[in-house]
């Protein structure tokens, strides 16, 4: 609309001008013919000779060799009368053709005479705007390049148009609900257009005449006084300000202040605006709109911007921060359009809109609202009829509410949220007879959908999302014959999907996904031939895909991923297909991709990733997809290959911004991306691609790159101009488990790196320099040496810090254990050495410390205590010294404590009974404090703290992970297990070991040790134990390895311990037990070694018959054997020898490295 009334402006204007000068364009006029000039005539044909009509709404058939040009579709002439060649070109108007053209063609800035100029809504396929040209067009005053599929930098020619009144690069279309058009552009959030070299600045210093200026979607990121300065320098007439979505940072500077002529000011969707609403917008009293949602806006709103006179829309919604009240309205207010929704107004009384005659949309936060028993009468509201209520803060009745909304009689679009302090659906709804829209969003409502919502007959809306209705979705939702929108997503919703949707025959987008409907999909789909949308994923659907799915005539996106969809996909007819998105990603399908998919010449986004796919794909059978813009096959059992050179002379793929190939069997770099200009995502990963990784890969994407991923190759080098990686907008750069030799290349200004499992001998000396915006650091498994530089400690934005398994030497700063932003520090296996500093700062932030196998000496500082967050603390390996810190139970989320291999000594004498001690280590899951000189009896208090080890577990547990915005960081372990030293990768919260072993403990188990009833590895080996084994051992169900060899334990081995049906490694030897060795389930499993060294045992395996008197057979200690690393994958299960659901590697040593002898 706004364009159209631009274009119809600017016509009149020339028509008018044209009739004062006796002009004609030649519209039949006799006494005054002309004719456009040939060489523009010329320049338009080469124009549309560079276009493709595949799917435009045009195909420029007026446009012919030999006629009149200024006749033309979308062509505009003016010229002097009595001259046949004198007629120039002043119009062109392309908007909305839906044309495609790989690049604006020359020929364009031929038209030097031309004043209007607009090429939006068409699809110049993801070129850059020409760099030169524009600057020719001198005339313009009207220039619209909105939404056509340019990318990059805004070129300085554009601010040379010194005439132009109206300017839109608007890059970003219906931001807020967009669905189908134009998606490319909004994807991942994903800005194509920038600001950079010229800068918003530059741009306008000489557009002094602009009147409007739209720039949603352009990346801008500029602070609020650059950008605000700018326009007050620049634009002082300025009447139409769009800039949403620009990455505008804040507070708004007060220059903005002198533009008084602003009618329209929408600024929504910058999350970086902050502070305060102006009090100067006050004083624009031509404003008409304001739209500021979604921003950082605190503090009051100014009550006066509510009664400016020409004010028609206001929405200040999504700033929670935001205060403010409502004025009393004047007479005759012209506001129209009012959202407070998600701010933080307060005292909103209904009788505040009484004058608001033409209000027609109003947003609330309902716990903003104090309702009076005479708003229900007195307030009818009745020019209402779209209502928005959320209710995030609010806990008392709705029923008040809903008796006030029954009450607008014209309300045709109503919209609740956040209702969790009501658990049913109000019937009332049933009562709104005249809505068309209804949606209800993250309420608390469960049971079934009433079945009263099928009384709401004139609905062509509804949406139903994170709500907690179950059941199945009622039968009365098919007396909704007007629905042209249902959406019924996330909730507990199940069972088949009713074939009645299937006579809903208006529907254009339906929406059924994160529920757990199952069956096939219903053959009554077929029916609703104006469907444009189908989402059906995160179910449990299953069957094959129905063919006619692609085939329907109005459908563009089609959504089934993540459900059990299985079998192969049938070839199919894409003549009339204009399908855009096609995601089956997560299913079961198998066979060869179909050819047809290559034909969706529409297609914006294919996802086929985690499926049984198989076959070869050739790159360049893709190269109709001019449009593609997400492309991901991975994890399959596909091998796709990068072909040769492509039929078309349009580069392949020109618009491709998202590619992930993960596991594709991918031997090479594909060579078509060299000549793609913007890649925003790149993800190569597990491939077996080997050699060099080349330059063009660190310098085609500098200004677009956001996350590459070449992790899990066999690349050995990468061709470099610089060990300074080059790229601008680069955050996430994974080049781990390759075979990367030399130097290690940093990158500016990343926010995750991880160079982890390659073959890295050295960094740049002060490689921490680079670390300002770092927040994931990984580079663990590499052969780099040094010192950890000083600059380490003013990397702020520092999360993640993982150099484990180098040669890194020196002290360990004091920055790293002191600092507030650390939550993972890892400096395993390096020779860091010298002591821990105790000054840990009360705002400690550390959850996982992991020091293991460094030469650090001294004690253990207590200030970790004031890492409340800490939940693995692994020092083991190491020189410290002193007594067990019971202090470390303070920490509630504690659950793995290493300090094996150490010199503490002393008793494990628990401290006094108090209120706090009760809930010491209650989530601990491993302990170990194996190979130190602990002494004495073991307190049973011990066993009876360990809370987490005593809950039964239904499931396998979730993996201990540390999450971070750009990657998540799992933790790892290293325990003895089954006989063997063990690291696992991945740790299960469901993963419990308790290790004694190699110390000089002394007198009974505590029989306390049975209550962990889901421990699964006991190991208390090597010590001075004595008396019985507990029975009580027999309770622990889940164990699978009990060590507790070589002490002095007497007695016969308890029946109750044959209960242990997970048992699959057992180790009795080099005791003083007697008796006859069980017989039963598991025992009759176990060989000699699990009883060597007990002179008084016999029976089987043993060769010591019962009632044999015979000597001892005392088991060696096994001290040999060599290092190999291997793979162990582990199956939780029911019956003998099973364990944890995870990969681990295990580690084969001498057992004595880790058993020290006291």
């Amino acid at each position: 609309m706004a364009r159209a009334t631009r274009l119809l402006a600017f016509f009149i204007q020339i028509q008018l001008y044209s009739l004062a000068t006796s002009t004609s364009h030649g519209h039949g006029n006799t006494s005054a013919a002309f004719y456009c000039r040939p060489d523009q005539a010329a320049a338009l044909l080469q124009l549309k000779q560079s276009f493709i009509f595949d799917y435009s709404t045009t195909t420029l058939p007026s446009w012919q060799p030999g006629t009149d040009c200024c006749l033309w579709e979308g062509i505009g002439c003016h010229g002097v009368s009595g001259s046949r060649n004198s007629s120039s070109v002043t119009v062109l108007d392309l908007g909305g053709g839906g044309l495609y053209s790989y690049g604006c063609h020359a020929a364009l800035f031929n038209l030097t005479s031309l004043r209007y100029l607009d090429l939006s809504m068409n699809d110049f396929g993801g070129s850059r705007i020409p760099a030169d040209g524009f600057e020719r067009l001198s005339k313009l005053t009207h220039l619209n390049l909105s939404y056509s599929g340019f990318y990059g930098q805004i070129p300085i020619a554009i601010g040379k148009l010194t005439s132009l009144v109206s300017l839109d690069l608007s890059s970003v279309h219906n931001i807020e609900s967009a669905e189908i058009t134009n998606l490319y552009a909004i994807m991942d959030g994903y800005n194509l257009l920038v600001l950079r070299e010229p800068s918003f600045e530059t741009l306008l210093a000489n557009l002094n005449n602009l009147r409007e200026l739209y720039l949603d979607g352009v990346d801008i990121s500029s602070s609020g006084e650059e950008w605000s300065s700018a326009l007050g320098k620049a634009v002082p007439r300025l009447q139409v300000l769009s800039m949403a979505y620009c990455k505008l940072n804040g507070p708004i500077h007060s220059s903005l202040s002198s533009l008084r002529s602003l009618t329209v000011v929408n600024l929504k969707l910058n999350d970086g605006i902050s502070g305060a609403v102006p009090e100067f917008f006050t004083d624009f009293l031509n404003l008409s709109v304001l739209q500021l949602s979604y921003n950082n806006f605190s503090g009051w709103f100014p009550q006066t911007i509510f009664q400016l006179k020409n004010i028609r829309v206001l929405d200040v919604s999504h700033n929670e921060q935001l205060s403010g009240h409502l004025p009393e309205f004047p007479s005759g207010a012209s506001l129209e359009t009012l959202n407070l929704q998600y701010t933080n107004f307060s005292g909103v009384r209904l009788s505040s809109f009484s004058n608001l005659l033409s209000l027609s949309e109003l947003g609330l936060e309902g716990g903003s609202i104090s309702m009076e028993p005479n708003d229900l009468f007195l307030n009818k509201l009745n020019s209402l009829q779209n209502l928005q209520l959320s209710f995030a803060q609010f806990s008392g009745e709705l029923a008040p509410f809903f008796s006030w909304i029954s009450s607008l009689k014209n309300l045709t679009s109503l919209q609740l949220s956040d209702c969790y302090s009501s658990k049913i659906m109000p019937p009332l709804i049933g009562n709104l007879t005249n809505l068309t829209s209804l949606e209800m969003t993250f309420c608390g409502f469960f049971g079934q959908i009433s079945p009263s919502i099928g009384n709401l007959n004139k609905l062509t809306s509804l949406r139903i999302s994170d709500c907690a209705f179950s059941g199945t979705i009622p039968s009365s939702i098919g007396n909704l014959k007007k629905l042209r929108r249902l959406e019924i997503s996330y909730s507990e919703l199940s069972g088949p999907l009713t074939t009645d949707f299937g006579h809903l025959s208006n529907l254009t987008v339906l929406v059924l996904t994160g529920c757990r409907f199952s069956g096939r999909i219903p053959s009554t789909i077929v029916n609703l031939t104006q469907l444009i949308y189908l989402d059906l994923s995160q179910n449990d659907l299953r069957g094959e895909i129905p063919t006619y799915l692609f085939t329907l005539p109005a459908m563009l996106q089609l959504e089934l991923s993540s459900n059990q969809l299985s079998g192969p996909i049938q070839e199919f007819d894409t003549l009339y297909s204009h399908m855009i998105i096609v995601s089956l990603g997560q299913n079961q399908i198998s066979g060869q991709i179909p050819g047809s998919f290559f034909q969706l010449t529409s297609l914006i986004e294919l996802d086929l990733s985690s499926n049984n796919l198989t076959g070869l794909v050739e790159l360049n059978s893709l190269w109709k997809l001019r449009k593609l813009y997400f492309l991901d096959l991975s994890n399959n059992r596909l091998s796709v290959l990068d072909g040769e050179g492509n039929k078309s002379t349009v580069p392949l793929l020109p618009k491709l911004s998202i590619l992930v190939l993960v596991s594709c069997n991918l031997t090479t770099m594909p060579r078509f991306l060299m000549h793609i200009n913007h890649i925003h995502t790149l993800d190569l990963s597990n491939n077996i691609m080997q050699g060099t990784i080349p330059q063009w890969i660190w310098e085609t994407w500098d200004d677009s790159l956001t996350q590459l991923d070449l992790s899990n190759n066999m690349f050995t080098h990468m061709q470099l101009t610089s060990y300074l990686l080059p790229y601008s907008r680069l955050d996430s750069l994974d080049l781990s488990s390759n075979r990367l030799q030399g130097q290690a290349p940093m990158p500016n200004l990343l926010k995750a790196v991880d160079y982890s499992n390659n073959r890295f001998s050295s960094i740049m000396p002060n490689f921490t320099a680079y670390l300002s915006q770092t927040v994931y650091l990984k580079l663990s498994k590499n052969n780099i040496s040094g010192h950890i530089p000083d600059s380490v400690c003013d990397a702020s934005n520092l999360k993640v810090l993982d150099l484990s398994y180098n040669n890194f030497s020196g002290l360990i700063l004091s920055c790293l254990i002191e600092g507030r932003s650390l939550v993972v520090l890892n400096l395993r296996e390096n020779h860091f050495k010298g002591t821990l500093s105790d000054n840990v700062s009360d705002h400690c932030n550390l959850q996982t410390i992991d020091l293991h196998g460094n030469n650090i000496q001294g004690q253990l500082p207590r200030s970790l205590s004031n890492c409340a967050g800490l939940g693995i603390l692994d020092i083991g390996n190491n020189r410290m010294v002193g007594t067990f810190p019971f202090w470390l139970g303070r920490l509630s989320d504690l659950r793995i404590i290493v300090l094996g291999s150490n010199l503490f000594y002393g008793s494990l004498t628990y401290p006094a009974r108090d209120r706090k001690s009760r809930e010491y280590f209650s989530k601990l899951q491993i302990i170990d404090i194996a190979s130190n000189n602990f002494s004495g009896n073991l307190d049973p208090q011990w066993f009876e703290r360990f809370a987490s080890m005593m809950a039964k577990f239904n499931d396998t547990g979730n993996i201990l992970s540390h999450q971070t915005d750009y990657r998540d960081y799992h933790d790892t372990v290293a325990i003895t297990y089954k006989g063997q030293y063990v690291t696992f990768e991945e740790v299960l919260t469901t993963l419990t070991s308790i290790d004694f072993s190699n110390n000089a403990l002394e007198g009974d188990i505590p029989e306390s040790v049975g209550s962990l009833v889901s421990l699964h590895i006991l190991n208390m080996s090597h010590n001075a134990f004595k008396g019985r084994i507990p029975a009580q051992i027999g309770e622990m169900r889940q164990l699978e390895s009990l060590d507790l060899s070589w002490n002095k334990l007497s007695g016969e081995i308890p029946q109750e311990l044959t209960n242990l049906t997970f048992l699959g490694t057992l180790d009795l030897s080099g005791n003083r037990l007697d008796g006859r060795i069980p017989q039963s389930r598991q025992f009759a499993t176990f060989e000699i070694n699990s009883y060597e060294g007990n002179a008084g045992l016999c029976g089987p395996p043993l060769s010591k018959p019962c009632g044999d008197s015979s000597n001892p057979n005392e088991a060696p200690l096994n001290t040999s054997g060599d290092h190999v690393d291997i793979v162990l994958f582990l199956f939780v299960g029911v019956g003998f020898g099973v364990g944890f659901t995870a990969g681990i590697l295990m580690k084969w040593r001498e057992i004595g490295k880790w058993l020290r002898i006291a």
